[in-house]
């Protein structure tokens, strides 16, 4: 069975698809430079690049995902072709750096399209190999006689995002804005082409799609449903994490003294020595905190969901690409020992930052809700307790991230002390969450049994009223 290999895999895609920030992160501003000006003029553009590249990367992921619910044995040659498609993968973060530093070059979109291409195609030869021995394949597709068709509807799948990755190749050398064009429509495409097959069936007519329904058969089904629940966790799972590790990989680069250092100019102690780097450890904690919370809420928001549909499963890629930029957040944060003037920018930065990623949560869950009967369990669905306190834990970061963006607009002398504020309160409020939760709907029942009453007390008067006038 496959399952380990899987594991692997998605390990490895979450970790590249998050080592992605590092870029964007370690981008050096000095302290007498406005960060405002940095962001407009570098910033802004690595983190678009940013977010595109790490979308093609979940992209990748998908296709992944479909290839091995086609093929569900491994031999040695499907093993090392996977291989094979991984040292690829792990290139990408290389390329995605000269992208990032050099967006006007061709030569960094030309080798980072030439990549996913490699990808593409080595992709094909797995399922080439699968179906030379049919007995690696599913068992469904085994015993059926149109081995061919679902052949070609799985290298569609495969191959539609390295045929746009190669057009923005050759077009790098001609004109790079189109370059970025097809390589942000390999992210919308797979959507674009469901949208259209959604849409099809109420233009034409009803005939042409219950023609379409018999042709796919049995088991083609599974290939257009959402990305099944544990893949989704287990890639989500892997992207917090390597983002937390992120953190204390800064901490041990840039915050242990030089020994000569610490001889001459702290006379041989240590802890007087690292206390220069206070603000540093501060903000490695409140980021590593938050990234947990928001791990903790997402991993309580998959507790209660049955199927993530294809919308969900968006959301989530939308999420987990702002927690990615989490490193840059604390990069930007722990600069506050340098007495720069850019506290309040760097601050704002974040709190987008935690907003997006938050507020994408959010979204899954309003989602969920839409078709609760098919993606939630019975008890969490709408009007119960549990409804009402996974609504405030996911509301919890978007209202503080919100509240303290603007706060700090409006105070700007007191926003470090309002960020660390904010960062202080939050394990706490999660914590205080649930008795509030449980107070407000004792509150919120009495007084909805207080009005019963009144209205019950109402109807007897009037029963009586109505007695007496008939006696009368």
């Amino acid at each position: 069975m496959s399952h380990r290999l899987l594991a692997y895999s998605d390990a490895l895609l979450s970790i590249i698809a998050t080592v992605m920030i590092l870029p964007v992160a370690h981008t050096k501003i000095h302290p007498d430079q406005k960060l405002g000006e940095s962001v407009q003029q570098l910033l802004l553009a690595k983190i678009a690049v940013y977010l595109m590249t790490f979308l093609i990367v979940t992209v990748a992921w998908a296709a992944h995902v479909r290839l091995f619910q086609v093929i569900e044995l491994i031999d040695d040659v499907l093993a090392l072709l996977n291989l094979a498609c991984m040292m690829i993968i792990t290139f990408l973060p290389y390329t995605f750096s000269l992208m990032a530093s050099f967006p006007g070059v061709s030569f960094g979109i030309f080798l980072f399209s030439a990549c996913a291409v490699v990808i593409g195609l080595i992709q094909a030869a797995i399922v080439a190999y699968g179906f030379y021995h049919p007995h690696l394949l599913n068992r469904q597709i085994q015993v059926s006689e149109n081995q061919n068709f679902y052949k070609r509807h799985i290298l569609k799948i495969i191959l539609r995002g390295p045929v746009l990755c190669f057009l923005a190749a050759i077009f790098s050398f001609f004109f790079i804005p189109l370059s970025y064009v097809l390589l942000g429509l390999v992210i919308v495409f797979p959507h674009l082409t469901k949208f259209i097959l959604w849409c099809k069936p109420k233009i034409v007519g009803q005939r042409e799609e219950e023609e379409e329904h018999h042709s796919l058969e049995t088991f083609t089904f599974y290939l257009s449903e959402p990305l099944s629940k544990e893949r989704v966790e287990a890639f989500s799972d892997g992207v917090y994490a390597i983002v937390a590790t992120l953190l204390i990989l800064d901490i041990c680069e840039d915050n242990v003294p030089d020994p000569r250092e610490v001889e001459e100019k702290f006379h041989g102690s240590l802890l007087e020595a690292l206390s220069e780097y206070g603000p540093n450890y501060l903000a490695y904690f409140g980021s590593f905190v938050t990234i947990g919370l928001l791990w903790f809420v997402h991993h309580s928001l998959f507790l209660y969901v049955t199927k993530a549909t294809r919308l969900m499963g968006l959301l989530n890629i939308l999420s987990l690409a702002f927690i990615g930029g989490l490193p840059l957040a604390y990069q930007l944060t722990s600069e506050f020992a340098e007495k720069s003037h850019n506290e309040i920018e760097a601050i704002q930065i974040s709190c987008v930052i935690t907003f997006f990623a938050s507020i994408f949560q959010f979204a899954i869950w309003t989602t969920a809700l839409l078709h609760e009967k098919e993606t939630l369990h019975a008890f969490a669905r709408y009007g119960g307790k549990e409804h009402a306190f996974m609504f405030a834990k996911l509301a919890l970061y978007p209202c503080v991230s919100l509240g303290a963006f603007f706060l700090t607009c409006l105070l700007s002398e007191f926003s470090t002390t309002i960020f660390h504020l904010m960062q202080i309160v939050i394990p706490f409020a999660f914590l205080a969450l649930r008795i509030f939760v449980r107070i407000s709907l004792t509150v919120i029942k009495s007084v909805m049994s207080l009005s019963r009453r009144k209205v019950v007390l109402l109807e007897e008067e009037e029963a009586c009223l109505s007695r007496s006038e008939t006696l009368s």
